[in-house]
């Protein structure tokens, strides 16, 4: 193959046969169960990189089920969120995830940053109530419960928090092992009030920050 035709080829791993397909890629009818807890916030301020800061000892633990995702196909993820700000502006900041579908794992890690691993994560509806887990292994680690649509949920809110900044701290290794890539990558969901109006699509734009 030339190299003409590599760099036209190439956008994921492997070459020939990429662990995930082209964008651009939609994400329709999300389910989200989130639970907020406070925590010892010495240890928040270990695990935020700089110059992300933190200002509440407060950690959001996400289940979300990905039921059509293009690419993607249907999967559930979970994981870890802590609220910080930069330059003034409040976002937050991924800290792990755990997904139970190998391409948007690969695609998430190698595109934007998505701290991601392979685990079992659900969220259903049992009866009136929604159950999230995440198992590793034989070993449960996470569950959370809440009562099944009892009330709606505050609209400005909502739209506030679709429309926040996120980061990630994305790493791509060189073949010694040194970081290639270390930067700050900011993202946001695009579609927010059609996502209100029709609680089914997401998708989202980024831009990155040099950590070098």
């Amino acid at each position: 193959m030339k190299e003409a035709e590599v760099r036209k080829r190439a956008f994921a791993m492997p070459l020939t046969s990429p662990a995930y397909p082209r964008g651009p890629y939609r994400f329709f009818h999300r389910e989200y169960l989130i639970i907020a807890y406070r925590t010892d916030p010495d240890v928040l301020r270990t695990l935020v990189p700089e110059p992300l800061e933190v200002h509440e000892p407060i950690v959001k633990y996400e289940f979300i089920r990905m039921p059509d995702s293009t690419g993607f196909g249907d999967y559930t993820e979970t994981g870890q969120v802590i609220p910080v700000s930069f330059r003034g502006r409040k976002g937050g900041y991924t800290h792990c995830m755990f997904l139970n579908d190998d391409p948007p794992i690969a695609g998430g890690r190698e595109l934007w940053g998505f701290p991601k691993k392979l685990a079992q994560p659900s969220l259903r509806a049992e009866i009136d109530t929604m159950v999230g887990t995440l198992d590793y292994g034989p070993v449960r680690v996470a569950t959370g419960t809440m009562g099944y649509k009892h009330t709606a949920a505050d609209r400005a809110a909502i739209k506030a928090a679709l429309e926040a900044p996120n980061f990630l701290l994305k790493i791509v290794p060189h073949v010694d092992g040194s970081p290639r890539i270390c930067e700050l990558v900011e993202y946001y969901l695009e579609d927010a009030n059609y996502l209100l109006e029709k609680a089914t699509e997401i998708s989202w734009v980024s831009k990155n920050h040099n950590l070098k």
